[in-house]
């Protein structure tokens, strides 16, 4: 039996893909399995039909038009379903009859925090892609390789690496180099904490710009995945600081590298801390780097073991929350306010890691979920030192449907034991303006880090 058709599990798991994670590590599909793309298969690699009592519809190709009122140039996007009504809610008292299709982390909240609910509404699979992005997709279904034990990709061009992954490295690539445009740039965010007593503290402010060489055929031969970074504004204390980040395809070549811009030391810095569970200052230490949209950067401190697939309740078309013009509406004491959010019923792949012997970092485990139509990260278990549950997470996830392409740029961790909550990178009236090209390589140059933060 081949590592991509190995027994699938009964319904609870939906058919967990159990494949050894060493053997698997090499190898990419063969062209007969990779024809799945397009029929039983999406061309990312979802299950085209449905589920069983009709929950979870086929995939009809996503969302790729914008609904009349989209302004372009703000990057504010309409909710299409604003008419929507939830279908039930699932709170404390309801747990235990969908307690299968819900994260522990959302159980855990439930349990905790009296008032934490879940709205769910109709499944809508807006997941969608660019014709170049999904031609690269099937293409790399039988080219792309893991390489340097797992920790980087070779032969992968501008598309899903990994349509039809095989082990947990595989998927978790595929989210680290998930399409959200191939540069967007967020005119206006805000990351805020809210502490126990339902206090609001702006924590960040300003201007975030990303952009992915990785989708630009010209940049193919460059060692060069996703480049970041922050000029901050607020709040007070922070203003005319700036943090610039670079991620590599290939670590074997070249590391992650961060530079950061204090504007009372007048330099530009190489900070080498920037990464893994150094705490961030972005959420004033309430969450790691590597947390930053649940997960980004190096796949070396944790053995990432692909569980398989499971039908979750997760966050899903949040436009009412992601582009909320009143925080206080919003962050309501211990969780974010249920009326805003919207819940949907979505195929995850489940992916465990677990603290590698000899590696150091403030969770022993952690638990994924990812989005089977986008590759988008939705949802975080995450377990202390003891392995007690400690933060859950949740990213936010819309569908930029004027580029096309998927989005979960908003996120952030509730910590169960302080009581606490943040959200980052939080679009909200600002917007996300999304573009088809590279921004201009300037802005990736250490130096240019000063020019933006002095104040």
């Amino acid at each position: 039996m081949n590592r991509r058709n190995n027994t699938w599990l009964p319904a609870a798991l939906l058919g967990a893909l159990l494949v050894s994670q060493t053997s698997a590590l090499q190898a990419a599909v063969t062209a007969d399995e990779a024809r799945k793309l397009g029929t039983s298969l999406s061309l990312v690699g979802a299950e085209r039909a449905g589920n069983a009592d009709g929950s979870i519809p086929a995939y009809s190709g996503g969302l790729a038009a914008a609904p009349a009122g989209y302004d372009k140039a703000r990057g504010v996007r309409p909710d299409p379903f604003a008419n929507e009504k939830p279908q039930f809610s699932i709170d404390a008292r309801t747990i235990d009859k969908h307690a299968d299709k819900l994260t522990e982390g959302t159980k855990a909240l439930m349990k905790a925090y009296a008032g934490f609910r879940i709205d769910v509404y109709p499944t809508h699979r807006t997941a969608a892609y660019p014709k170049f992005v999904l031609d690269q997709t099937v293409k790399n279904a039988t080219q792309t390789r893991l390489s340097a034990d797992g920790l980087s990709i070779e032969g992968a061009g501008p598309g899903v690496p990994f349509p039809m992954p095989g082990n947990g490295n595989e998927v978790m690539f595929n989210y680290l180099a998930n399409f959200q445009g191939v540069a967007f740039v967020l005119p206006r965010y805000s990351a805020y904490n809210v502490d126990a007593g339902g206090h609001q503290v702006l924590t960040a402010q300003g201007v975030w710009s990303q952009d992915m060489p990785y989708f630009d055929p010209a940049r193919a031969a460059d060692n060069l995945l996703v480049r970041s970074r922050a000029a901050y504004s607020g709040p007070a204390r922070r203003n005319g600081e700036a943090l610039l980040a670079i991620e590599p395809k290939d670590y074997t070549k070249a590391d992650s590298r961060a530079w950061q811009y204090l504007p009372g030391q007048r330099r530009v810095r190489l900070a080498p801390d920037i990464a893994y569970d150094t705490p961030n200052s972005s959420t004033a230490g309430m969450s790691t780097y590597d947390d930053v949209l649940l997960f980004n950067g190096k796949l070396d401190r944790f053995d990432f073991k692909l569980v398989g697939k499971k039908e979750i309740y997760v966050p899903y078309n949040t436009y009412r929350f992601t582009y909320h013009d009143k925080p206080d509406e919003v962050l309501q004491p211990r969780f974010i306010n249920p009326d805003v959010l919207r819940w949907e019923l979505h195929r995850v792949w489940v992916v465990d890691a677990t603290l590698k012997k000899g590696q150091r970092h403030v969770y022993s485990r952690r638990t994924f979920y990812l989005d089977e139509d986008s590759w988008t990260l939705l949802a975080s278990d995450q377990y202390d030192g003891r392995g007690a549950l400690w933060r859950p997470g949740f990213s936010y996830f819309t569908q930029s449907y004027d580029v096309p392409a998927p989005s979960n740029i908003a996120s952030g961790h509730y910590d169960l034991v302080a009581g606490t909550y943040y959200i980052n990178t939080w679009p909200g009236a600002g917007g996300m303006k999304v573009f088809d090209a590279l921004l201009p390589e300037l802005s990736w140059a250490p130096d240019s880090l000063a020019g933006k933060g002095v104040r």
